[in-house]
């Protein structure tokens, strides 16, 4: 039985749901989040509430209650205050810029890196090193940073490359060798 798939979700002030064939879509203050949902749960709406219903019980109906139930409330939390995740960037001369809506990465390659920036996700620039990516769907900004941490991962002897702010990484010992003598 779901724990998490039968706990009613309250919708916040501002925040309107709608659904439409297997279409949910979520609209905030902040922006606005549609996702596909599974065709074997029942979303029911009771004033501010949301409820997450099988519509029988069989395996994939229980594994998709609580999977729906917590992307509706990633999305509810998102359109009321957007999902963000801080990138840095470490090594000598290693740089980001914005151009439009790509991303530029000089990270130690021949060539300007630049990635494209979907629709429903902002990237601020907080400094030649630093950037942060914002957006309502918590999908879509995740995948974008781990796309962009792709680009150049931190490797383990110096520590260079894209890593997520606060992430720690395990550094190891480089070889040594003695002279034979």
């Amino acid at each position: 039985m779901s724990r998490i798939g039968n706990k009613p979700l309250e919708l916040p002030a501002g925040v309107s749901f709608a659904r439409s064939g297997s279409d949910v879509t979520v609209k905030g203050p902040k922006g606005e989040v549609v996702f596909h949902c599974s065709t074997d749960v029942a979303l029911d709406l009771e004033g501010a509430v949301v409820t997450v219903n099988r519509r029988s019980n069989s395996k994939g109906a229980r594994a998709s209650q609580g999977t729906v139930r917590r992307i509706l409330e990633n999305s509810v939390r998102g359109v009321v205050e957007p999902f963000k995740r801080t990138l840095e960037v470490v090594g000598v001369g290693y740089q980001i810029r914005l151009a439009g809506r790509q991303l530029g990465l000089k990270v130690g390659f021949a060539n300007e890196v630049m990635l494209d920036i979907p629709d429903g996700v902002t990237v601020n620039l907080l400094s030649a090193t630093k950037i942060d990516v914002l957006g309502s769907d918590k999908q879509k900004v995740g995948a974008f940073a781990a796309r962009t941490r792709k680009v150049r991962p931190p490797e383990p002897y110096n520590g260079k490359g894209i890593r997520y702010d606060g992430e720690r990484i395990q550094r190891k010992a480089g070889k040594s060798f003695s002279s034979a003598g």
